[in-house]
């Protein structure tokens, strides 16, 4: 059904996105109308017609013109198109990509964004996508030049590249949404392979972790903190910021009732060995954070755990990443014989495949259990004896 109204300002901004791109067409200026997209955005669009075919023209962003100033541009288009005995004129220069990102992108997304990934973002704009394409226009981006800067990125940081990718991929279908650009440049450029096995500690990796955490804390006691954060990741497979970030309002009793995890709200169940970690730093010290900055009053500690090289290198762990101590607490429960789905929810994924990878790790469990179970069947046949 085709929607026409009067359209306004106002009425633009009220226009609600559904599960599918639809246009409302104006009343006054025949011809244009505002198309809405599932993700928010909407853009001006207007179709003049010709003998011969309809030409469809982009008219930018409808957060950024007036209804007014688009009606005036589809009555230019059609005077100088008659003039010219030819479709429309070239529209105006595409924006730069700094002010894009800045003025339109960053006005529709920046509200569906939690702070933490507000701050993600921002991140990998001014780390990698400004530098490299700030000053292009949008319809000067293209895609051997985002191969390049792919290329280069992803010497330095596999994984932070993908991640701008992804993020780049965003902005240019916004900028082809709004007619910006033909075509998205970062389209077929391919990400980076993730590594498909899942590094975790042995067993007696483990014990030679914490002989180590304990050993740097005997050098240094001013290392506790640290030692206390890195072990409680161990004990509850949480990520890093949801640990160095914890505050007191989150800890309930024998859970951890976060806030701002990665994937939203969530709640972690604690052991023993969790438990007994918080309560020494509820008997050490006061404030709004479990692990509190020793140099800035009402902060939680630095972004950096600087005692973790130090400790990895102690317990001959050199090829473990921080990240893998997560890794080793999904295996270890695994390998307990808890079911995949009761360690998705431990572990806070919102997506199946993401628990998935830990499914190998029971492999060898299950083959001395059949081992077992073939003894037994063979002590059966044998009869007593």
């Amino acid at each position: 059904m085709t929607r026409r109204m009067r359209l306004s300002d106002a009425g633009i901004l009220r226009f609600t996105p559904g599960g599918k791109e639809y246009t409302v067409w104006d009343t006054v200026a025949p011809g244009l109308g505002v198309r809405v997209r599932p993700a928010g955005s909407r853009a001006y669009v207007f179709h003049l017609r010709g003998s011969d075919a309809t030409l469809r023209v982009s008219l930018g962003s409808a957060l950024l013109k007036s209804v007014r100033e688009a009606r005036r541009e589809c009555l230019l288009i059609q005077l100088e198109g008659s003039a010219a005995g030819a479709g429309p004129p070239p529209g105006a220069p595409a924006p730069l990509f700094r002010d894009f990102v800045a003025d339109t992108w960053m006005a529709v997304r920046r509200g569906n964004w939690k702070p933490s990934t507000l701050r993600g973002v921002e991140s990998l704009l001014r780390s990698h996508l400004l530098p490299a394409f700030g000053d292009l226009p949008l319809d000067r981006i293209a895609r051997a030049d985002v191969d390049a800067w792919f290329e280069r990125a992803s010497a330095r940081s596999p994984g932070n590249a993908n991640k701008a990718l992804a993020l780049l991929r965003q902005v240019m279908n916004h900028a082809v949404d709004d007619g910006h650009a033909a075509r998205n440049p970062a389209r077929l450029t391919r990400s980076n392979p993730r590594p498909r096995l899942t590094r975790f500690l042995s067993a007696e990796e483990i014990v030679r972790l914490h002989e180590a955490l304990d050993a740097c804390v005997a050098e240094r006691p001013d290392r506790e903190m640290q030692a206390e954060i890195l072990r409680l990741l161990l004990y509850t497979g949480c990520r890093k910021s949801e640990i160095k970030d914890l505050r007191w309002s989150e800890v309930c009793g024998d859970t951890l009732r976060l806030a701002d995890a990665k994937t939203g709200p969530r709640t972690v169940f604690l052991s023993a060995n969790a438990r007994a970690v918080i309560e020494r730093q509820r008997r050490a010290r006061e404030g709004t954070f479990v692990f509190p900055s020793p140099v800035v009053p009402g902060r939680p500690l630095g972004n950096e755990l600087s005692l973790w090289p130090r400790v990895r290198e102690q317990a001959r762990l050199a090829d473990v990443r921080l990240h893998d101590l997560r890794h080793t607490y999904a295996s270890q429960a695994v390998m307990s014989g808890v079911p995949l789905p009761v360690v998705a929810r431990l572990l806070g994924h919102s997506e199946p495949r993401m628990t998935m990878r830990y499914a190998h790790v029971g492999d060898r469990e299950i083959v001395e259990a059949a081992e077992r179970i073939g003894q037994a069947i063979t002590r059966v046949l044998n009869g007593p004896g």
